[in-house]
């Protein structure tokens, strides 16, 4: 079994780090750089930064803001938001990035992720999802939750392993914010449907939310916000207590 990674996620507005409740009702958080910094310290297995309105706003992602996140860990990082082309990956990269996450841009035109696969390698693309439960089925959605589409998460996120994403950040958008645990049931079909990792996103509120998402859900990675922003969780504490519970952890 591979190390499973617990990963801080910075979701961004205005240059500044926000967390919300289904993905509205945004508070402010706290300073990016700080808060990587203090996660790189603590131990956290990578970092996530997603510029949360740019594709909303037709705008690309905050690039200094990148840089001096990046200049201040030593942990790899993923950078998403107004992601549409080769050269937005590139500008990332060189700022900083080692991965780059999609998520509208993929969906509206499937074919970069290819070209992001090709140019850079599979580890280079996360396709993240934003889906919610609607009835027995789970849909995707585009612009920060803003747009329902006609995908469904499952036969997405094949589509996205097919044309060469190297992960799957999934996030729960029904799960977002309310701290009762992540979707494992999704999450573990999601699993063993495919072969590349799948970040589990949306849900996490006590440790055991986190043990749960690696052992019922099946999740390579557990990446969580408030729960780290507020201190209501130590990363150190969590990976004491995930390798207590058996779970192995980097």
């Amino acid at each position: 079994m591979l190390a499973k990674r617990i990963i801080p996620c910075l979701d961004i507005k205005d240059g500044t780090t926000v967390k919300g409740v289904h993905f509205v009702d945004f508070r402010d958080a706290g300073d990016p750089v700080e808060l990587g910094s203090r996660y790189s310290e603590e131990g956290a297995d990578e970092l996530v930064f997603l510029d949360i309105t740019a594709s909303y706003e037709g705008r690309k992602t905050f690039v200094d803001l990148v840089k001096r996140v990046a200049a201040a860990i030593n942990i790899p990082f993923t950078v998403g938001g107004g992601v549409n082309e080769i050269a937005d990956v590139e500008r990332l990269l060189n700022a900083g990035a080692d991965k780059v996450s999609i998520n509208s841009s993929a969906l509206r035109r499937p074919q970069l992720i290819s070209e992001i696969a090709q140019n850079f390698g599979s580890q280079v693309c996360v396709v993240a999802i934003d889906a919610k439960e609607e009835d027995d089925s789970w849909i995707c959605y585009l612009n920060g939750g803003r747009i329902r589409t006609d995908k469904d998460l499952f036969s997405w996120a094949k589509e996205a392993q097919e044309l060469g994403a190297g992960e799957i950040l999934f996030t729960s958008m029904s799960h977002d914010g309310v701290k009762q645990g992540y979707p494992n049931k999704a999450l573990a079909n999601l699993s063993s449907s495919l072969s590349i990792p799948i970040i589990a996103s949306g849900g996490a509120g006590e440790m055991s939310h986190f043990k749960d998402a690696f052992t019922l859900g099946m999740a390579d990675a557990a990446l969580a916000a408030s729960v780290f922003h507020f201190g209501e969780i130590k990363i150190g504490d969590l990976k004491s207590y995930l390798k207590k519970e058996g779970i192995i952890i980097r």
